[in-house]
């Protein structure tokens, strides 16, 4: 029997989620905070901001009312920006039924706890609710259309995450499971950070050469910073960790990137931002990840180099020149 499953955001990853899996046949409830959105993707079958071009199977519902969303299901997906995390859920919480397995599919920290979204929602529901986090190399129109995608189902709660990657999975869209959440929210929201330098370096028109290292030596900031959390560094060499960076930091498709790419032709970053539908998740996360970084003493030059831009203090190609006459050294780092 096919579940009911509600899903918080009406984004494109979350819209895309809702239409995904009322494709394969669950009953789908979408919640948007925003009215006349509801209205319009209702009357229009479609998300006019964030998908124009995907139709909502019949098996989709959007609504703004959270009570109605939530109304007997047993899985509840958070796709909500990090920032909206947790009064969401807060929101949400009267409505959510005992034991409903929530699946967190948002990629970032909370800017002033520094709390990955799993733990946002545990603080929020109590243990009585097993978190599930999906996270990997995914863009939502390309799951929207069907293209083959991997991910991770991320829980310290084996059978929730066998519940998602069964309910979850079809012939285009395959899911692997981990008990290392904390690796793969780390993984998920610091790669965002990189993907801003990766479209820095596109934006100068640095080259190959200069990319690959960014990206090499991102994942190595990334997995000193999950490693030092409590997450295990062969973690960030799989789908979480080294396949979503590689996405997010060549794609054309990403946000993150487009930031980079924009603050390294000379624009300001809140023109940049005016101009965006969408969140781009590295904005809010840069300041967060170094203020982990100094909670447990771990060096993080590409993030520290990309805050000095985000926030005005240093432009683009300097921070690159600051990056590159570090001082060199070991490439692979002793273990403790």
């Amino acid at each position: 029997m096919m579940a009911r499953i509600a899903v918080l955001g009406a984004g494109s990853w979350g819209t895309a989620l809702a239409v995904h899996l009322g494709r394969i046949g669950h009953e789908v409830r979408l919640w948007a905070r925003d009215r006349a959105l509801v209205d319009d993707m209702t009357a229009r079958r479609a998300n006019a901001v964030y998908l124009p071009d995907v139709t909502l199977p019949g098996t989709v519902s959007v609504t703004d009312a959270i009570a109605e969303a939530l109304g007997g299901t047993e899985l509840v997906v958070s796709a909500v920006p990090s920032h909206g995390c947790r009064m969401v859920v807060r929101q949400a919480a009267p409505h959510i039924r005992p034991r409903a397995t929530i699946v967190s599919a948002t990629k970032g920290l909370e800017a002033d706890t520094l709390l990955r979204m799993s733990d946002v929602i545990a603080q929020e529901l109590g243990p009585q609710h097993p978190v599930v986090v999906l996270s990997g190399p995914s863009f939502a129109i390309e799951v929207a259309n069907q293209l083959p995608t991997a991910v991770l189902a991320a829980s310290t709660d084996p059978r929730a995450a066998d519940v998602v990657q069964a309910e979850f999975r079809a012939a285009y869209f395959r899911l692997y499971g981990s008990d290392d959440v904390v690796g793969v929210e780390i993984g998920g929201a610091m790669k965002n950070t990189i993907a801003i330098a990766a479209g820095v370096v596109e934006g100068l028109g640095l080259g190959h050469n200069a990319l690959a290292a960014l990206i090499t030596r991102g994942l190595a900031e990334i997995t000193r910073l999950a490693s030092a959390a409590g997450g295990r560094r062969e973690t960030l060499a799989g789908l979480s960790g080294l396949g979503d960076l590689v996405l997010t930091c060549t794609g054309t498709l990403s946000r993150n990137r487009h930031v980079g790419v924009e603050l390294a032709r000379g624009r300001r970053l809140a023109d940049i931002l005016a101009g965006m539908k969408m969140i781009a998740e590295g904005v809010r996360t840069t300041g967060a990840a170094l203020a982990l970084g100094d909670r447990y003493g771990v060096e993080l030059p590409i993030a520290t180099q990309m805050a000095e831009v985000l926030e005005g203090r240093a432009d683009a190609r300097a921070a690159v020149e600051a990056l590159m006459l570090r001082r060199q050294r070991a490439e692979a780092e002793r273990q403790p």
